[in-house]
């Protein structure tokens, strides 16, 4: 193992949650929870998931609709909303500290709200993460990842600018971007590979073909450690 993968690990490590320890399972338990909508004329979205698997999705008439299923109590999601000078402020984080992968079960479906302008955090530690995000009426996107696989789709039909900041540590990120808006795109694979389509390369950067016409951008910059970048404009 190189010096590079050497000083990566640790901070994958640390995204991730993943420490030595004895883990207690129990049977799978299934949550649902639901916020509605308010007079909040905009909302922050901030996801925290040490481990599992992660969908998140538009198409909810409230806020949020969520469905949860685990089989370690200690990981029972904690949602907590609030809303301040009209702006809404949601958390959906998993507790502790901990997260082992072995025979640990925690899926979590998010469904959000496709009118209220939106800025969405995630911070995900370990395994497979499927973010299908076009439909939203988003404002900013950012996105942790430790480990696992990240597959974030932001096809649709935005209305305004927004940016896109994604950080992986080791694992593939791909991220499927709309061809009907203008596309500026910085993409660094520190130890991984970087296929592009739909994008012609500029200096540093990749734009489509929509970026000198189109009213509405969407500026991407995303940065992986050990793995695959994919960037698809389609």
């Amino acid at each position: 193992m190189n010096s590079r993968c050497l000083m990566l690990l640790p901070a994958v490590w640390c995204l991730s949650g993943c420490v030595i320890g004895t883990t207690h399972y129990g049977p799978i338990q299934h949550d649902t929870r639901s916020i509605p909508r308010d007079a909040s004329e905009l909302a922050r979205v901030d996801v925290r998931m040490g481990a599992g698997e992660l969908r998140m999705s538009g198409g909810a008439p409230d806020l949020l609709r969520a469905d949860f299923s685990y089989n370690v109590p200690s990981w029972k999601p904690d949602v907590r909303y609030s809303s301040d000078a009209g702006r809404g402020n949601l958390t959906i984080e998993q507790p502790g500290t901990q997260a082992s992968l072995g025979s640990a079960k925690n899926e979590w479906d998010l469904r959000l709200n496709n009118e209220i302008p939106m800025d969405v955090m995630v911070r995900f530690g370990a395994g497979e993460a499927r973010l299908n995000l076009g439909s939203l009426s988003l404002r900013s996107v950012e996105m942790e990842m430790g480990a696992g696989e990240l597959d974030l789709d932001l096809r649709g039909n935005p209305k305004r600018d927004y940016d896109v900041r994604v950080r992986g540590g080791a694992g593939e990120a791909t991220v499927h971007l709309p061809a009907n808006v203008g596309i500026y795109a910085k993409a660094e694979g520190g130890l991984g590979e970087i296929e592009v389509r739909g994008l012609h390369r500029e200096g540093q950067h990749w734009i489509n073909d929509a970026y000198a016409s189109s009213k509405v951008q969407i500026h991407l910059d995303i940065r992986g450690g050990v793995g695959q970048i994919n960037l698809f404009a389609e």
